[in-house]
């Protein structure tokens, strides 16, 4: 899968079909009953960055290249999923293989669009699914001790991965998520070496009504604001009737309609941007006359290991990188300017990439 990838869940009926439709113009059937999106459908999107058609324009390139992020849209999660309630399973299978989770909260009253429970609560609906991915991992756990349990006669050094099974089904036991679980740094290593859901960061999406334009706030997203800094998670607000609307325009139409509503950005744009913060990702930048293009790493990542993003042969060949920042680029205009000003650093592997880095890499 392509860069980053985040799974979109939700109780039926929240608004998820809706926002992945607009997210991803695929226009997958969003019908007003639960289940209709069966297979987890995938989307990849461009990640929004004006940095690189302006420096396309400054190095001439041929191509464009932007950063891409998967959603992956999973089928709606009921009540019991995690004994295979309704496509429970399956679905759990789909989160496992995704960086974070995008939870589509429903913040809206229709009275045309029915809600599972009969009742709009965002934060019932909240726990229906972080029970079921508890209940999930509470058994993946079991389930993996069993095995650690059979294996610790001849293989004595699983020891720790046993202490920290257990301390994780004491922690799911009580009703919390792995990721709130104080772990030092080789316990946290052992507990990412198994595919737990509730050790994955979560992005509350609170999808709200119209009416709520331009601030997109109400007293569901508050609760959801108050549900979320608790769990020191984010909450991003999104308008889904008002992402498909836009999803049809041209880029310029789309802004001008924004413009009109009050609105700075697409609740997209938002998406990505807090998805990114929420995995502590970054972009560094590469131009020249045959492309230019945004590269994804995690935060941190040293510049060897971000030259390995673009080939294996240039991280292992790795002589030194020739770093400009994307600010400097603009305003020498280009890398040869920026030279002659004394502005293109030339680093080591050690060197820790930042956001907007434009880098040349050396290497044999």
């Amino acid at each position: 899968m392509a860069g980053l990838s985040c799974g979109i869940v939700g109780l039926p009926n929240v608004g998820k079909s809706t926002l992945f439709n607009a997210l991803t113009r695929k226009g997958v059937a969003a019908a007003n009953y639960p289940f209709c999106t069966i297979d987890p459908n995938v989307g990849i999107v461009d990640v929004p960055d004006p940095r690189l058609q302006i420096l396309s324009n400054i190095s001439g390139s041929k191509k464009l290249i932007p950063a891409t992020v998967s959603f992956v849209d999973i089928a709606g999660l009921v009540k019991g999923a995690s004994e295979g309630q309704g496509l429970g399973n399956q679905f759990l299978k789909n989160i496992a293989e995704t960086d974070g989770i995008v939870h589509v909260v429903r913040c809206f009253e229709d009275p045309d669009v029915i809600h599972v429970s009969g009742k709009v609560d965002p934060i019932a609906d909240i726990e229906v699914i972080n029970l079921e991915l508890m209940l999930s991992d509470l058994q993946m756990a079991e389930n993996a001790y069993a095995k650690i349990e059979k294996q610790l006669k001849t293989k004595k050094e699983l020891a720790v991965n046993g202490t920290v099974l257990q301390k994780a089904m004491a922690h799911l036991n009580q009703n919390k998520p792995l990721r709130s679980l104080e772990l030092n740094e080789e316990e946290r290593e052992i507990l990412s070496l198994y595919p737990f859901l509730t050790n994955k960061k979560v992005l509350y999406a609170a999808n709200v009504p119209e009416d709520t334009l331009p601030s997109m706030e109400n007293e569901y997203v508050s609760m959801v604001r108050a549900y979320a800094e608790k769990e020191k998670n984010s909450v991003v607000t999104i308008c889904a009737k008002l992402e498909e609307e836009i999803a049809q325009l041209t880029e310029e139409e789309a802004k001008e309609f924004l413009q009109s509503l009050g609105v700075a950005d697409t609740g997209l744009g938002r998406l990505i941007k807090a998805s990114f913060a929420m995995l502590d990702l970054i972009t560094y930048l590469t131009t020249g006359e045959q492309e230019t293009r945004a590269w994804t790493i995690q935060r941190g990542t040293p510049a060897n290991e971000a030259a390995g993003k673009i080939h294996t042969d240039i991280q292992k060949g790795f002589i030194r990188a020739e770093v400009v920042s994307y600010n400097d680029m603009v305003k020498y205009d280009g890398r040869v300017g920026a030279r002659e000003s004394g502005k293109a650093r030339s680093e080591g592997k050690e060197y820790v990439v930042q956001d907007g880095d434009v880098i040349l890499f050396f290497h044999n």
